[in-house]
């Protein structure tokens, strides 16, 4: 996925608020792509969600948050291109938990923020389908 500067820095920021707990949201990207479809999709617009475990081991978004967020991503002619949390304790890779949760959005990006080395967060992109997890670039614009 290609992702504006600014875009990427309200992902961290969102990270940076609650380092204790991990954060989510979505990406939202102007058009359907990706490494294996063709050019990389070109993120457009980020969307805060909550946690609702409020936990520092597990994300979860609200099943109505994320319907009323894909829905408006849709009726915007955009695609739902990543979900993105923060891993507060662990690299940025994805969890088993986050492996089991990709089963149901085949083809979305799983952008994920680390915050173990303190002030440098360490962003990475993955691709997860049928539990194998694949890095994909993230180009910033």
């Amino acid at each position: 996925m290609n992702i504006a500067r600014d875009l990427l820095d309200e992902v961290i920021a969102h990270a940076l608020e609650d380092p204790k707990n991990e954060v989510c949201g979505v990406v939202a990207v102007d058009e359907e792509g990706g490494p294996e479809i063709g050019p990389p999709a070109r993120a457009v617009e980020v969307y805060r969600a909550v946690n609702v475990h409020a936990s520092p081991l597990k994300f979860e978004i609200d099943p109505s948050e994320l319907f009323a967020l894909y829905s408006e991503i849709e009726d915007a002619g955009r695609t739902l291109g990543a979900i993105y949390h923060s891993h507060v304790r662990s690299a940025p890779y994805p969890s088993q938990t986050d492996i089991a949760f990709a089963a149901n959005w085949p083809g979305v990006e799983w952008v994920i923020v680390g915050l173990t080395n303190g002030d440098a967060p360490e962003v990475r992109s993955y691709l997860i389908e049928d539990g194998r997890v694949q890095e994909v670039a993230l180009e910033v614009e």
